[in-house]
């Protein structure tokens, strides 16, 4: 008789055995369902696509405003230039005309 309880508790503990790996399993699989729900449910993908997408338009953006600003920089060396000489010019156009009163005198 004592061989048969043994018999029957080796069962019960195999059959106890069994169904706890089940139950974790089964856990694991609930616990991974879950966490895709998340994810599906707060878009995090969506967001983080749309911000790689945002940053790249940044990139180029500020990439065309630096070319922009470089032309700027030599039209606005090239305006200094013009107007020195626009200077240089009415100073000489100055003393033409003094010695043009000059002449007339």
């Amino acid at each position: 008789m004592a061989s048969a309880s043994s018999t029957s508790a080796k069962n019960l503990f195999h059959d106890s055995k069994e169904k706890l790996c089940e139950r974790v399993q089964n856990n694991i699989s609930s616990v991974g369902s879950l966490v895709r729900q998340i994810q599906k449910g707060s878009k995090s993908n969506d967001i983080l696509g749309q911000t790689i997408k945002n940053f790249t338009a940044t990139e180029s953006a500020i990439s065309n405003t630096s070319a922009q600003l470089d032309k700027a920089s030599v039209l606005t060396a090239q305006l200094h230039e013009q107007a020195d000489r626009l200077t240089v010019t009415g100073d000489k156009i100055s003393q033409v005309r003094e010695q043009v009163r000059d002449m007339q005198r």
